[in-house]
């Protein structure tokens, strides 16, 4: 440890404090990062990159490409002439070029840390009180204990796995995200609880490499946060690759058996359903990760789901204390954790930080894809805003014919009075990149006249979303 003395004390190195650390050590603050979840590393010491880099959203996106190119090889080849014979798959490889891709980030992020002048603090930390305007952390790992001293705090612990009560998730036949990133065989049968983001996603993997996949959702409605045209086209979508739904249930047991695991629930007509896997998944959404952090010594109090109040700049009730991305108030997403970590740094230096939480894109990395930013429209007809839709789909794009890709489509939701752009939709294969056009015309306030005027190129994608805004007006060009 270089110093006992901070500007800035980040508590966590996940998506937000890493990135906190990084702007913090741009600003010229003087900066400890602070992490104590050693992960997967095979040193078994802390790394940085939290949940998303190391159990999450990097180590998914690695087994979906991998799968995908699986899937377009045995089922999408031949169309394009390209002839393949007895494609296989080696599991382990593709565990392991997952585990090298997360192992070159976090290698990345401890270089970052060097060049920022970031101190990277292997430990565990809570708070220990003050010492003048001071807060005091107390660190322990590898066998001793330290203190450090901090002017600012940033809470960034970030979430872990919500649990299913009385089910014991062993990580070997039921897992929660951190077993179903390490299967060591493709399972032939695999149920998944939870139908939301990181069931599709994992879904989505192993329904390509050959398992029998079943989610099950207590949530009577599929997607219920997108909107209805998103929900359908994706539900549509995921049920013609093989993947079955079953929404509205009740979980009444998960339990291992000699041959795997049974799950057991009640269907949305209260029948008892028994289903037989070979590997369950849990993927039922995630909760704040605040344990051990003594948050009492300091009186910081947490409300009654968990979260730590924060104000509109992450700003906690106590002076100096901040706390950011999984652990506050707004979707569990990695970029709107990194985007708080900066807003923080900047105002502790006296800058103005700034969030815009309206313009905050989502996606789900399935094939299509499906991305948003801004209201759905299920959203303004509860605001009771007036709005004009326009809808433009692939089947009718020049690019998406020659991908062979047709699936899906962009929807623009403008004002009716002003046609200031109040939300963009889009299902494709690539609306992950295309989303960030919408993300823009949202943050400088766009009209879907804007969109419509500006050229796109030809021929792309993107140019479903010049025409989805033309078909605001009912003038789109090419349908």
């Amino acid at each position: 440890m270089a110093n006992t003395e901070y500007d800035v004390a980040i508590i966590g190195a996940g998506s937000g404090g890493y990135i906190a650390a990084i702007r913090a050590g741009q600003l010229g603050l003087s900066v400890a990062c602070i992490e104590g979840n050693a992960y997967a590393d095979p040193r078994g010491e802390p790394r940085p990159g939290g949940t998303c880099l190391n159990v999450g959203c990097i180590p998914s996106k690695a087994l979906l490409a991998s799968s995908h190119l699986y899937d377009q090889i045995v089922h999408r080849a031949a169309e394009h002439g390209i002839l393949t014979e007895n494609p296989a798959v080696n599991v382990g490889k593709m565990i392991d070029r997952k585990d090298g891709v997360v192992t070159n980030m976090t290698k990345g992020i401890e270089y970052l840390f060097k060049k920022n002048k970031v101190d990277f603090l292997k430990a565990q930390a809570k708070f220990a009180g003050k010492v003048g305007d001071d807060y005091v952390l107390e660190l322990s790992g590898a066998g001793a204990t330290s203190r450090i001293n901090a002017k600012n705090i940033i809470i960034a612990s970030g979430s872990k796995p919500r649990q299913l009560p009385a089910v014991v998730i062993d990580n070997e036949v039921i897992c929660d995200n951190v077993g179903a990133l390490k299967f060591d065989e493709i399972p032939k049968r695999l149920c998944i609880v939870g139908a939301g983001v990181i069931g599709l996603e994992l879904g989505s993997v192993w329904r390509r490499l050959g398992s029998e996949v079943t989610l099950i959702d207590a949530m009577a409605e599929f997607l219920p946060a997108a909107d209805p045209a998103v929900a359908k086209e994706m539900l549509k979508a995921m049920t013609s690759q093989g993947l079955k739904f079953a929404l509205g249930i009740s979980i009444e047991r998960i339990e291992r058996t000699p041959d795997g695991a049974m799950v057991s629930y009640r269907d949305r007509a209260g029948a008892r359903v028994d289903l037989a896997a070979d590997k369950v998944i849990v993927a039922i959404g995630r909760v704040p990760s605040t344990d051990g952090l003594a948050l009492d010594s300091i009186g910081l109090q947490l409300d009654d789901r968990g979260f730590i109040p924060v104000d509109e700049r992450c700003k906690t009730a106590l002076p100096n204390v901040f706390a950011i991305g999984d652990v506050v108030r707004g979707p569990m997403l990695a970029h709107k954790a990194s985007e708080e970590g900066v807003m923080v740094c900047e105002i502790i230096a006296g800058q103005a930080g700034h969030v815009n939480y309206g313009a905050i894109p989502f996606v789900i990395y399935t094939n299509p894809e499906a991305a948003w930013v801004g209201k759905t429209e299920q959203e303004l007809i509860r605001e009771g805003r007036a709005f004009k839709s326009g809808q433009f789909p692939f089947s009718a794009n020049g690019r998406a014919l020659g991908h062979g890709e047709t699936e899906g489509f962009v929807k623009v939701l403008a004002d009716a009075a002003s046609d200031m752009v109040l939300g963009v939709h889009i299902v494709s294969s690539a609306a992950s990149e295309m989303i960030g056009e919408a993300a823009m015309a949202l943050e400088f306030h766009a009209s879907s006249e804007d969109i419509a005027r500006i050229c796109h190129a030809h021929p792309t994608l993107y140019e479903a979303v010049r025409e989805a805004s033309l078909a605001v007006d009912n003038r789109a060009l090419n349908i």
